[in-house]
């Protein structure tokens, strides 16, 4: 082999190297669809006739609403990375979706609804999966001349997508922080200045490959700032960063790395402790990622003389780099439903016990638990005690510091003339220092209400509950359950706003569901609060206490009329699946709920109630099978008279079967004792 043919050998081998993996699901639609198909549902996709790219056009979309392009069956056990290269003219959005094997409904994972005049990319991570699934990227071009969904290229490469050596056009995804006079360019090549000090790229180790730099030269103010902005990560991961740099400091420049959550807020996790590199410098720092994050590479110059700062081959792993850092906590230890104990939970033993675990059974004049309506939860009172007044305080489990906590639970309140000292959070230090972070501020009046409380502190944590009773005739009922804690901030965490697919909470909607409507029949409502007939339905709803449910209102129907809410169709699976949602029925008139399947021209029943079943928001779990296409109907029945509200909140579908009873032990009708309470 000559001279030339090996070196253009070699060439074409680095190149090859610098070339990322195209996994099973790529296409670039240069002939055909690559085993992507249109779903028949919707409007088709058409392949440009030059080739290269697949389009959703406003004017072909006719009467289908949108486009769905779902890819073949993949099946990729490892963590890989989707990097999708699109275009949005005009008006309209375009979203990618997981479709799992054997679920109902499809998860999304990528939403872009803001137009250009150019290609945009976006990089998605895919979780390791067990089992197959496809992708569906969903079009929806706005109705009107001129608005369309361009998708140009399809790449599913192996790792992560904060991975990237800059030898491709799309950055990876990274962008620069355009800023007039230092920005982050592309070095390496052939084509640059041979008076440049610049390095070599570190991937192919020459002056083919590529790289990232920023360079002083341009630089005319104090602390000019360059910004290079890794892709948003898209589900939780932990582990080593990885990355090269070069640093050229002629008299100075600021070479840091941050993370930027969603609601803005940088972290600092490293900077050089070096002030210049004559070759390339290897990184490794852990960062642990919960929820969405960029990672954020900044340099700052001090003056034209700066010199440069050059970056290559950035990488992940799931393995922490450094053998002293804490492995990712999981919070969940700190959670408890108080079904099956107190979990980690203690109380102090000085003064006896004041949380007691409780159970009321089914009934018209007390509430039940918020976890299933007829479980335990904790009461702390005065009535169980033979002293003038308490102090009681509910202890947590100790929790990591350096830790951002988001805490959610429940609590109820009864018969309190005055609400100050009846509940509030503390968290308490190794030192058993305490600090309130929380207090009961409304007097939640028998309805289950949710507390957020979002915390941090350097060293660590237990969090307690602390309930004051300092006069008999002034205190009551303190109720307590469904405890929670994550990582992350509460307003970035998926909160109950921001239901998963296949959960609905009325919250921001009705979710799709829709009437059936028919002759004679009533309607749902969504309210918020107390129903306007005295002696029927909730005070609040399930999931928040102040927030929204389903329910009919008896007053505006006449006995045995009833009104159906039905699902947004379900597309079946081979598996059985799992429908879960609370309900209320409470009124001495109250008529019948029930849940019906249903498929083609048909209704089949798969769970009712009749009758008046307590004042408590009560769990259903209904185990159904069908392979087809179906919808779930709720279907409200009035009673004999105007006290016959019935309600619904927090459907949830999912993979069967149920594992949690719920309330599928037989039952209609409430308790004979309506005050037992069960220790």
């Amino acid at each position: 082999m000559s001279l030339l043919h090996l070196s253009t050998f070699l060439v074409a081998a680095l190149v090859m190297r610098a070339q990322p993996q195209l996994l099973s699901g790529s296409c670039s639609f240069e002939l055909d669809g690559c085993g992507y198909k249109s779903d028949p549902a919707y409007a088709a996709w058409a392949i440009n006739e030059e080739g290269r790219f697949i389009t959703a056009d406003s004017l072909s979309v006719g009467d289908k609403e949108k486009y769905v392009l779902v890819s073949p069956e993949l099946e990729i056990r490892d963590w890989s990375c989707v990097r999708l290269v699109y275009q949005i003219t005009g008006s309209g959005s375009l979203q990618l979706h997981l479709r799992p094997e054997g679920e109902n409904f499809d998860y999304t994972l990528w939403t872009a609804e803001k137009p250009s005049d150019s290609w945009h990319i976006a990089s998605v991570d895919l979780r390791n999966m067990s089992g197959a699934y496809q992708l569906l990227f969903e079009g929806k071009p706005s109705r009107g001349i001129g608005n369309s969904i361009a998708v140009f290229e399809i790449h599913i490469v192996p790792g992560y997508c904060i991975e990237c050596n800059f030898e491709e056009h799309h950055l990876c995804g990274y962008s620069n922080q355009w800023n007039p006079n230092v920005n982050w360019y592309v070095g390496g090549s052939l084509a640059r200045d041979p008076q440049s000090n610049l390095p070599d790229d570190h991937t192919m180790n020459n002056e083919r490959g590529h790289y990232m730099y920023v360079d002083s030269v341009y630089a005319k103010r104090f602390q000019e700032v360059a910004k290079l902005v890794s892709p948003v990560t898209t589900t939780p991961m932990a582990g080593c960063l990885s990355f090269y740099y070069q640093r050229d400091q002629a008299i100075g420049n600021f070479f840091s790395v941050f993370t930027k959550d969603q609601l803005g807020q940088y972290e600092e996790i490293w900077r050089p402790d070096v002030y210049a590199t004559s070759s390339w410098k290897l990184v490794q720092v852990d960062i642990k990622a919960p929820h969405s994050l960029e990672v954020v590479f900044e340099v700052a110059f001090n003056s034209a003389h700066g010199g440069y700062v050059a970056l290559d081959d950035i990488s992940f792993s799931s393995e922490f780099c450094h053998t002293e850092t804490e492995p990712a906590f999981d919070p969940s230890v700190a959670n408890c439903d108080f079904e099956d104990g107190l979990c980690q939970y203690y109380q102090e033993q000085i003064g006896g016990t004041v949380w007691n675990r409780v159970s009321v059974k089914p009934n018209v004049y007390r509430i039940g638990d918020h976890t299933t309506g007829t479980g335990s939860f904790l009461l702390a009172n005065t009535h169980f005690s033979s002293r003038p007044g308490y102090v009681g305080r509910l202890f947590g489990p100790y929790l990591p510091g350096n830790h951002k906590y988001c805490l959610r639970f429940y609590y109820a309140l009864h018969g309190f003339m005055k609400i100050d000292n009846a509940l509030a959070l503390y968290v308490y230090d190794e030192n058993n220092v305490g600090q309130k972070i929380w207090t009961v501020s409304e007097n939640s009046k028998d309805v289950w209400t949710e507390v957020e409380v979002t915390y941090q502190k350097p060293m660590s944590t237990k969090i307690a509950f602390v309930s004051i009773c300092r006069n008999f005739w002034d205190c009551g009922l303190v109720s307590l359950d469904d405890i929670s804690v994550t990582l992350g901030d509460c307003q970035v965490t998926t909160g109950p706003l921001k239901p998963p697919p296949g959960h609905c909470n009325f919250e921001t909607g009705d979710c799709g569901y829709t009437q059936k409507k028919k002759n004679k029949k009533g309607h749902w409502l969504q309210i918020r609060g107390q129903t306007p007939t005295s002696y029927t339905g909730p005070k609040g709803d399930h999931t928040l206490g102040v927030g929204y449910f389903m329910y009919i209102e008896a007053s505006h129907m006449l006995p045995s009329q009833s009104a159906q809410l039905m699902s947004t169709e379900l597309r079946g699976s081979t598996g059985p699946q799992c429908l879960i949602f609370f309900y209320h029925m409470y009124g001495s008139g109250t008529g019948t709920l029930s849940v019906l399947l249903h498929k083609g021209d048909r209704e089949r029943l798969l769970w009712t109630r009749q009758g008046e079943q307590s004042m408590s928001w009560m769990k259903a779990t209904v185990d159904y099978e069908c392979f087809t296409r179906h919808w779930i109907i709720f279907e409200a029945i009035r009673g004999s008279s105007i006290r016959s509200d019935i309600s619904i909140d927090d459907i949830e579908f999912k993979k069967g079967p149920c594992k949690d009873p719920g309330d599928s032990i037989p039952y209609s009708g409430f308790s004979e004792n309506f005050n037992e309470i069960e220790y």
